[in-house]
């Protein structure tokens, strides 16, 4: 869920946002792959996506209405990387018989196992093999299991994997996906610290790839500041070619244009993005989350 908090908004990439083509909105209508934004050999294909877990006791769509959804979207879509969030243990089992073969995934609960939602990285086992993995909790103590000590409401996580991609002469890059705090402030600022801290301990040689569901609206807060201040660019803004912009939660209402973008892809300098989208797919009228996915086509470089 998103939180509503207004702080300073942040100038810098607005010019270079303002810049891109715009691509035809993303439709239940054949591929959603932005028309005008080409083919690009060797492109790696990312999704960041909350998948809203797997509820049977709230006023939303249930899980067994949205799974069918899920399930097409996901088999047009075909990403190489999925970071996704608040995925529960036995609804990943799904998504990952859903995509078919040749995927498989990494990630860990965050109360520990398989207790509670899961920050998981699903990947191609064709184009993307795992060198190694790691999670730590968005806390004081971060490999303490469950912990939390900077008033989250939530407990909070994160799931990185350093990958070597099998088409690309085995080039190595890292993918870390999270999820912020939905109520303090406090806490995703220091979240956000702490990411860009483990960022800087990774190899400086090789690209990294951020997604995650920041519960704050871009160049509208100062986790967004703290994310680009740690190297890190925003690849909606940095794309060449891009589809409409919407509020990234919608809660299963009507998509509001240009609203408040809280779920992310960033990524080091050095990788050309050359589309972003956010993908609107629905199955008679039915949003497979109450969040968009939202995509990019990378080049590491």
């Amino acid at each position: 869920m998103p939180n509503d908090a207004r702080v300073t908004r942040r100038q810098g990439l607005r010019t270079a946002a303002a810049a891109a083509i715009a691509v035809p909105l993303l439709t239940t209508a054949g591929s959603t792959l932005p028309a005008a934004a080409g083919e690009h050999a060797g492109a790696l294909n990312v999704m960041t996506f909350n998948v809203r877990f797997a509820t049977v006791v709230d006023s939303t769509p249930r899980w067994s209405v949205r799974r069918p959804v899920m399930r097409e979207l996901l088999r047009r879509e075909r990403p190489h990387v999925i970071g996704t969030q608040e995925g529960l243990y036995q609804q990943l089992r799904m998504i990952e018989k859903d995509l078919g073969g040749h995927y498989d995934w990494i990630g860990t609960g965050r109360g520990g196992g398989s207790k509670d939602e899961f920050m998981a990285i699903f990947y191609d086992t064709r184009r993307l093999a795992p060198i190694e993995f790691d999670h730590f909790w968005l806390s004081g103590t971060p490999y303490v299991i469950a912990s939390n000590t900077w008033g989250a409401d939530w407990l909070r996580m994160v799931t990185w994997v350093r990958f070597r991609d099998l088409s690309d002469g085995g080039r190595e890059f890292y993918v870390l996906n999270t999820h912020l705090d939905s109520v303090s402030q406090y806490a995703r600022e220091r979240s956000a610290q702490l990411i860009g801290e483990t960022i800087a301990e990774f190899d400086h040689g090789l690209p990294v790839i951020v997604t995650g569901d920041f519960n704050v609206a871009a160049h509208r807060n100062r986790v967004y500041d703290l994310m680009l201040d740690a190297g890190l660019v925003d690849t909606w803004d940095a794309a060449g070619a891009r589809s409409p912009g919407y509020g990234t939660y919608h809660g299963y209402r009507k998509l509001k244009p240009d609203g408040r973008r809280i779920d992310w892809i960033l990524s080091t300098p050095g990788v050309t993005t050359h589309w972003a989208a956010m993908n609107t797919f629905t199955l008679n009228g039915q949003y497979p989350s109450d969040h968009l996915p939202v995509q990019a086509s990378l080049t590491l470089g």
